[in-house]
């Protein structure tokens, strides 16, 4: 076989874009397949689009508290067009970084077809046959779409379309309770839409309870309406409106539907089969350094059954890419993957939650402090929200964080889950005052202060101080 290639990628999303651009920079080269646009779901209809809604629904926001702090903005005035228009332009803004111009610049061959796999080391696209010893597929995923009853007969929307709205929904109904779900609520709620979030099950449960209340009691002082333990037996239309039969035979009506009921791998149609890669019920199955079954072929981001993150995507690309490129053994990261829900309060969370840590542990001590006692979240007047930190046998296995900001709070956790930090160097850090991370190093020492003020240094200290007498 002559190899045209030294790497054939598939998808060109966070994960593709980063083990395309990582191998060729370390010198091989590399074909890019992308059929849809650069940059994936995280730069077109995730990640940047939804934070960019946020930020101008946040701005509405501050308008509509009132004389907050002795300031009165007055109401906000909303052009919902000069909304959508901030949202394209940073997708505009950021899309020169995942360009097919720009991968192109580092060496890669970039081809916009749909790719066909025709065994583990040949590829189909665009008319033309791929070889290469190494393939990696990246090819994401799609909105899981409910089996309900009278769905095929209503518009309904996704985080791929609602983004494309022309006018803001007179009253917008989401079925979901995650992530997606909280952070739609909150933008159209302050924009001025009314809002209904329907879930079946409890909301934000894979988060720990408290904090998840903290967010949902939060959205609902703002006026989202929450129907939890409900389902939706069947939609139809009502005149132009939708109209949603929910258990029990109650019934709402709404202008809009958004379905936020998770995610699913894209594993079809693409010919795995003829690779022998194998699939479960969540994705392609990969081992830590993303190998799939197998091995000439990796698998990366949300296409492999896990955890489905931006950042995580990128981690998996860079862990492929060193694998492929430098033949090192370089795994995935599996404790220290950090998510954020950018809700005001924004729920931040790394490792395990309390409750899955007694689940797998039994035994084990949490610190929570609170940002009440942060002279930061006082001066800001906005103390919701509270640090846990969740340990077994005196290590680090999972730390909490609601309130102002929590995402931009978890960067030094995430380093001590990792291995590369302490919490005792933490606790001992000199940080900034007043800011929120003071937080942190409260917590740090809160959980430390048994040790360090404990008999031994009581003992020693009383020592000292006898000698110097």
């Amino acid at each position: 076989m002559t190899y045209t290639h030294d790497l054939i990628v598939i998808g060109a999303g966070a994960a593709g874009l980063t083990v395309a651009g990582g191998a060729a920079m370390f010198g091989l080269t590399v074909v890019l397949v992308e059929a849809g646009a650069m940059g994936g779901d995280c730069l077109n209809t995730g990640c940047v689009p939804s934070k960019a809604l946020l930020a101008a629904a946040a701005r509405a926001r501050d308008g509509r508290v009132g004389a907050r702090l002795g300031v009165d903005l007055g109401p906000p005035r909303i052009d919902f067009g000069a909304v959508r228009d901030h949202v394209r332009g940073a997708i505009a803004a950021i899309a020169p970084v995942d360009s097919q111009e720009r991968f192109e610049a580092l060496g890669v061959e970039v081809i916009r077809a749909r790719a066909t796999i025709v065994g583990d080391r040949h590829v189909t696209a665009a008319g033309r046959d791929l070889f290469a010893p190494r393939l990696v597929i990246a090819t994401g995923s799609r909105p899981r779409v409910p089996a309900l009853p009278g769905l095929a007969d209503v518009a309904w929307l996704t985080n791929e379309t609602i983004f494309d709205l022309e006018m803001l929904p007179r009253h917008l109904a989401i079925l979901g309770g995650g992530p997606i779900a909280m952070e739609m609520a909150q933008a159209f709620i302050r924009l001025g839409a009314q809002v209904t979030v329907i879930a079946r099950g409890a909301y934000l449960s894979r988060d720990d309870p408290r904090a998840g209340r903290i967010v949902t009691d939060a959205l609902a002082a703002e006026g989202v309406n929450f129907l939890a333990g409900t389902g939706v037996e069947r939609v139809a239309r009502d005149g132009d409106d939708i109209r949603l039969t929910l258990d029990g035979g109650a019934g709402i009506v709404a202008s809009h539907l958004l379905l936020a009921t998770g995610r699913v791998a894209n594993v079809s149609g693409f010919g795995l089969d003829q690779a022998g890669v194998a699939c479960g019920d969540d994705g392609i199955i990969v081992d830590s350094r993303r190998r799939t079954s197998n091995r000439r072929v990796y698998a990366v981001g949300d296409c492999r059954a896990g955890p489905r993150f931006t950042h995580m995507a990128g981690h998996d690309g860079s862990v492929a890419a060193v694998n492929i490129a430098l033949g090192w053994p370089a795994r995935a990261e599996a404790a220290a993957i950090p998510h954020t829900m950018f809700t005001d309060p924004e729920l931040a969370q790394i490792g395990m939650t309390e409750g899955a840590a007694r689940a797998r542990f039994g035994r084990i001590d949490v610190v929570t402090q609170d940002f009440a006692h942060n002279d930061r979240a006082i001066a800001e007047g906005d103390t919701r929200g509270f640090i846990k930190l969740v340990r077994h046998r005196r290590r680090l296995v999972g730390v909490t964080i609601v309130g102002r900001h929590a995402g931009e709070l978890l960067l030094p956790w995430t380093q001590i889950i990792a291995g590369k930090a302490g919490i005792f160097a933490l606790a001992s850090a000199i940080v900034a005052y007043p800011t929120r991370s003071e937080i942190s190093k409260a917590a740090a020492f809160a959980a430390h202060e048994a040790d360090i003020f404990g008999p031994w240094p009581r003992r020693w200290a009383r020592l000292i101080a006898r000698l110097r007498r």
